[in-house]
């Protein structure tokens, strides 16, 4: 017994055209391999492009009423709806017009044909443009189901909501936490400016090595948007995500990174979120929260973590003294002429025995006092 052949369906082909001629020789070329739909006016195409989702091409008149195929092309390229804007259009014209090929390409025509176009070349050309379509199609479906990046072997956007949609589910049954923080290095627009994006993405690849190497197996690393990555890190109370987040920052502002023989002066900051402290309901509420603290941490001039609790300045943590040292080797001085005092007296017992047993004269012969 055969099995019974399952019938793919047509792809579909949307045919705008003012007149019922030129749609119908249309319909009869092209009928025998796709399904079709036909409109008469700009407008009532676009409202057959927004409501129906199996449309792979539409073959547009430049010509018509109430919206010509200009504005509806126009309509397209500047929706929001991403299926629509990379629809591909075959542009038709009565006409050869240079000016009109020009315009039509200019706001985004896919292809352009004349009306007196035989049969065999119409079909080619809507066979192409259905492929293309085809092909996009499924290379979105492709990456939406990709867990990681290729280059960078980071989880997905999508991957990590999931992750941390999962890790605040348990949390919450087991009366646990859950921290998350979003990190980003500061002015990426003037680094790209000054050293192009194959300089940045060499940065940020070492970045993600470093970053992963200093995570715990059941972290997840990924991307969060953009140049922005985040990690979701179950179990974690607030406290100890922020200390981890201010020593990545340290790191990376003594970090002698070089670009042609030049120091690059580098900083990030980090935005932290943590459930329960944060009162948020979903784990997309949490990493938006610790995104927004990110940002907060930009405009506020960069090189911070802002955490559950935002710090004054008055209370920015002071640097540990090996720290310190290496900022002042960096050149960072002004980070750390704010706590001297503080430093001075971590530093003082030090001084002291230096001084007993060392013969250590504070200041040195010749220094001033």
């Amino acid at each position: 017994m055969s099995l019974p052949e399952i019938d793919t369906p047509l792809p579909r082909v949307l045919i705008v055209d003012d007149s019922r001629i030129v749609r119908a020789t249309l319909i009869k070329r092209i009928r025998d391999r796709y399904d079709f739909r036909e409109e008469a006016n700009g407008e009532a195409g676009w409202q057959a492009l927004v409501l129906d989702h199996s449309i792979h091409l539409l073959i547009t008149d430049i010509s018509m009423p109430v919206l010509d195929g200009y504005g509806l092309l126009k309509r397209i390229r500047e929706s929001k709806l991403a299926r629509l804007r990379d629809l591909p259009v075959l542009m038709l014209s009565g006409d050869e017009d240079e000016n009109a090929l020009e315009h039509a390409k200019a706001l985004g025509a896919t292809d352009f044909i004349g009306k007196g176009v035989g049969g065999a070349e119409l079909l080619a050309r809507i066979d192409s443009l259905v492929r293309l379509s085809q092909a996009q199609h499924l290379l979105k479906e492709n990456r939406a189901l990709q867990v990681q990046e290729e280059e960078t072997g980071l989880f997905t956007r999508k991957y990590i909501e999931l992750q941390a949609a999962q890790a605040l589910s348990l949390a919450m049954r087991h009366d646990s936490r859950l921290s998350v923080m979003v990190v980003a290095f500061d002015r990426v627009a003037s680094l790209l400016e000054e050293q192009g994006e194959d300089m940045v993405r060499q940065l940020e690849l070492r970045f993600i090595r470093m970053l992963a190497g200093k995570t715990r197996k059941e972290d997840s690393l990924g991307r969060y948007a953009g140049s922005q990555f985040a990690l979701v890190s179950p179990g974690t109370p607030y406290p100890a995500c922020e200390s981890f987040a201010n020593r990545l920052r340290e790191a990376i502002e003594v970090a002698n990174i070089t670009a042609h023989g030049q120091r690059l002066n580098l900083s990030i900051s980090v935005g932290v979120a943590n459930s329960p402290v944060d009162t948020v309901t979903s784990a997309g509420a949490l990493l938006e929260l610790a995104g927004a603290r990110l940002k907060a941490a930009q405009q506020s001039g960069g090189n911070r973590v802002i955490a559950c609790q935002a710090r004054s300045e008055a209370d920015l943590v002071v640097p540990k003294l090996a720290h310190a040292i290496d900022l002042i080797k960096a050149g960072h001085e002004q980070a750390v002429i704010p706590h001297l005092d503080t430093l001075g007296e971590q530093i003082t017992p030090l001084l002291r025995l230096l001084e007993r047993e060392r013969n250590f004269c504070w200041p040195p012969a010749g220094g001033k006092p």
